[in-house]
């Protein structure tokens, strides 16, 4: 049999998101460099329902699944069973060192292990006996060192490979690695033992399409092997501050590649200029470098040029009308620079422009009439600038925008109004204190919009039952929230006061009215806190379908915010978590349940 279901792979770049004004920040533990992983897994669902028949390759995927500790080994299977039965393995978290030797010699094609608990050198054997079939190999935030990498200097066939936060591995390692030519993805982000040295086992890998380096701050001087990898098309090395002007040099001849990150690097205008032969370049991130508006003239050489991020950079006024020659740009981003409104007047011909970024820039209403003609628009950021609702007329007409950030603004009741021609409005952030209900009237309009944040809106339950029809799935926060009462954490007995809780949640029509005692019920909360609450029972979870809390927090010691919303600060002394985050968590009525046992009020 082919190998057509474990080929599937994610094909999803991982730029950084040009459209927020800072680069992902990255911890050791963090649940969203998981989610950015190419982890792949086949669906395997036998839960009951109507209409549903698990099929007979489900179903002894998830026995094998149960009783793995029966089987001695799948060689004798297909291949493809062998590679659904390992993603099962790791996705519900029962493969190990043991169950790992069943899949020695299976002929494998993707180990996708990334994050997965006690992976080190040990498991290297049987990854490496897959021999000439392996293809592709995840082993980030794992233990192996530069012993571990020996194993892999025979899988000629290989074609990525991702180590990202693997410590142990040095320049020693990299010498193991250096005969693959086959690679055309590897990726090595936040490593401190890999140095200009280390990187000379790159120089070979001449099929090499995607380096990602991020956060290697040894490099400085090692981009020179990367001279000859002329199929390049994707290379990282954000927040490597290493990198100087000196470095940019190497990369003049790598006319194939497409997108280059820098940001935070030591980079001037003089450096960017050994750019300009780089003709297929699309995407170039340039975020807190000590670049100038001078760096433009280069920048302009680049046609093909369509994602731009020069936020943190300290741009003024002088020079911003070579933006003008910009003209493919769709995402520019200029969040953090002490740019005017005399700088928006020569963007107005970027008529192409999907997103743009002005955050925390000194523009205000007036600057906002460049904008008019950017038709494409869907994307705009305007947080704490001094745009107010009379700027809000220059957008009005802008049909296209799904997605607005008004926080930290001047706006009022009156500048809502503006928007309500706005129906592919889709995400909306109002977290500004003149907010009141009389403003929210102006949004029954917008029945497109999924997100709504209105944390500093001085709203009240009146104001909701404006949303009551539109927002039945919607990511609300704010002061909509300060009529929950107090959370308790069951283990230190201490109060906890819910802080920031966003959700999209799925509602059955007939889960309209929950309760009026509860504010912020008819918009969803009720389903993102119901684990915590016992006040409704069990049975309030069986017609819940499904929910996905994207984001929760706690509040510890937050005196100003206490005094606004209030309500009673806990107390500073005991083990009381400062924040809770539970990132891309899905559950259903059974989950809530056994959560109920850690948290109650």
């Amino acid at each position: 049999m082919g190998g057509a279901c474990s080929r599937k792979r994610d094909q999803r770049e991982e730029e950084d998101n040009l459209n927020g004004g800072v680069s992902r920040r990255y911890c050791k533990s963090g649940s969203s460099k998981w989610l950015s992983t190419s982890f792949f897994r086949a669906a395997v669902d036998i839960q009951p329902g109507k209409g549903k028949c698990p099929s007979l390759l489900n179903l002894c995927i998830h026995k094998t699944r149960e009783d793995i500790d029966r089987h001695d080994t799948f060689s004798m299977l297909p291949r493809d069973i062998s590679q659904q039965i390992f993603n099962e393995l790791v996705f519900s978290g029962r493969l190990n060192e043991v169950s790992l030797e069943a899949f020695r010699d299976c002929a494998l094609q993707d180990l996708y292990l990334g994050e997965y608990p006690g992976v080190n050198d040990s498991w290297m054997d049987v990854v490496s006996s897959q021999g000439s079939s392996l293809l592709s190999v995840d082993l980030s935030v794992s233990d192996v060192t530069d012993s571990g990498l020996i194993h892999l200097k025979d899988c000629k066939n290989l074609q990525a490979l991702n180590f990202n936060y693997c410590d142990q591995i040095s320049d020693h390692g990299l010498e193991y690695i250096s005969g693959l030519s086959n690679l055309t993805s590897l990726s090595f982000r936040r490593n401190n033992a890999i140095t200009a040295q280390g990187m000379s086992a790159f120089a070979g890998l001449v099929n090499l399409v995607k380096l990602d380096l991020e956060r290697c701050p040894g490099i400085h001087g090692g981009l020179v092997y990367l001279e000859d990898l002329t199929r390049l098309e994707s290379l990282n090395i954000n927040w490597c501050n290493c990198i100087t002007d000196a470095d940019m040099k190497p990369l003049s001849g790598l006319t194939n590649l497409k997108g280059l990150q820098i940001s935070c690097s030591k980079v001037t205008d003089c450096g960017i200029s050994c750019l300009k032969g780089l003709h297929k370049l699309s995407l170039l991130n340039l975020e807190g470098c000590p670049v100038t508006a001078a760096c433009l003239d280069s920048l302009s050489a680049l046609t093909a040029l369509q994602y731009l991020n020069l936020s943190r950079c300290c741009l003024t006024d002088n020079g911003c009308e070579k933006f003008s020659r910009l003209v493919k740009l769709k995402v520019l981003n200029l969040a953090f620079n002490d740019i005017t409104d005399a700088c928006l007047a020569h963007l107005k011909g970027l008529t192409t422009l999907e997103s743009l970024n002005l955050d925390s820039c000194r523009i205000g209403d007036e600057g906002l009439v460049n904008l008019t003609g950017l038709r494409q628009l869907k994307c705009l950021e305007l947080s704490d600038t001094e745009v107010g609702s009379n700027g809000l007329r220059h957008i009005s007409g802008l049909v296209n925008l799904e997605s607005i950030n008004l926080s930290f603004t001047v706006i009022t009741d009156s500048g809502l109004r503006k928007l309500s021609g706005l129906s592919s409005l889709k995400s909306l952030n109002l977290d500004a204190r003149q907010i009141t209900d009389s403003g929210l009237a102006a949004l029954t309009s917008l029945t497109g919009l999924t997100h709504l944040d209105l944390f500093g809106a001085r709203i009240t339950d009146s104001g909701t039952n404006y949303l009551r029809s539109t927002l039945q799935e919607s990511q609300v926060s704010g002061n909509l929230w300060r009529r929950i009462d107090r959370f308790w954490y069951k283990e230190y007995q201490r109060p906890v006061i819910p802080y920031i809780v966003e959700s999209v949640t799925k509602l059955q029509p007939d889960r309209q009215n929950l309760g009026d005692d509860f504010r912020s019920d008819r918009i969803g909360l009720f389903e993102c806190v119901e684990f915590s609450c016992h006040q409704l029972g069990a049975s309030a979870f069986e017609n819940t379908e499904e929910f996905e809390v994207t984001d929760v927090g706690v509040l510890q010691g937050d005196s100003e915010r206490h005094q606004e919303s209030s309500v009673e600060a806990p107390p500073r002394s005991g083990k009381l978590p400062t924040r809770v985050a539970v990132g891309g968590i899905s559950a259903d009525h059974k989950q809530l349940s056994s959560w109920r046992n850690n948290y109650c009020i």
